[in-house]
């Protein structure tokens, strides 16, 4: 069955950096596009970021182009999410999301506070 873990969230303060990870399993990971979602307190859930299958092409909401960086590595079937100089507003529930078949991870909490 499809699985999707993140990992790597937490806190940190204005301008510091974070790296999530989304270790994916039960599906051709290497043929896949992938998306990074992120929900925070009160709004609906974003799309932030995603990547090509071979990681050739990536698109970010305007908001984190710059800050965030998506890659992938395929022989660890594995999706990343640099994200650096965060702010405030990027505290939120982040998601490794496999567009394809519609399944999330459980999402990991990344707090943004001095």
């Amino acid at each position: 069955q499809v699985k999707l873990v993140e990992s790597g969230g937490g806190f940190v303060q204005p301008g510091g950096s974070l790296r999530l990870s989304c270790a994916a399993s039960g599906f051709t990971f290497s043929d896949s596009l992938m998306s990074w979602y992120r929900q925070a307190p009160g709004k609906e859930r974003e799309w932030i970021a995603n990547i090509a299958p071979t990681g050739s092409m990536t698109n970010y909401k305007e908001v984190v182009k710059g800050r965030f960086t998506i890659s992938r590595d395929n022989a660890r079937n594995t999706v990343y999410l640099q994200m650096s100089d965060l702010k405030p507003e990027d505290t939120a529930v982040y998601f490794c999301h496999f567009p394809s078949k519609n399944y999330w991870g459980q999402g990991t909490q990344v707090t943004v506070t001095s």
